[in-house]
């Protein structure tokens, strides 16, 4: 691997090594190697990446034939000197412009939901399938 060093500018040309590095893979291969592993293991890894690489191929060629749509593309917002669309949607706290569906996992409760820490009960159920498997239960 080789880089150019530019008007004696060694950051500009240490990033630019970074860059192919991590293209290269140079620093994911460091990371596994760090550890000895298993051929067993080894073996399992190289599959699953096969069938991945496999997997993303296939997808690719669907949607180049026209078999598949293509994923939506990314909009990076917040980059320096790129301003977002004029129909960009505003973001939220967190970059994300849906609403989460539903009550969360942190607790919150909707208006319908008693404010204790018991939930409402309906005294019939929902529908006989249930019936019996709460009977069985």
């Amino acid at each position: 691997m080789q880089v150019f060093v530019r008007d004696n500018n060694i950051d500009q040309a240490l990033r630019i090594l970074k860059k192919k590095m991590q293209r290269e893979g140079v620093f994911r291969e460091m990371k596994r190697r760090r550890f000895y592993e298993k051929p067993s293991t080894k073996a399992t890894r190289e599959k699953g990446e096969a069938v991945r690489r496999a997997r993303k191929q296939a997808r690719k060629k669907a949607v180049r034939e026209g078999l598949i749509a293509a994923p939506p593309k990314k909009i990076e917002a917040g980059r320096r000197g790129v301003a977002p669309h004029a129909g960009a949607a505003p973001r939220g706290r967190f970059g994300s412009t849906r609403e989460p569906e539903g009550p969360s996992r942190f607790g919150s409760r909707t208006d319908d939901q008693p404010a204790t820490g018991a939930r409402a009960v309906s005294a019939t159920p929902a529908s006989p399938d249930r019936a019996g498997a709460a009977a069985k239960a």
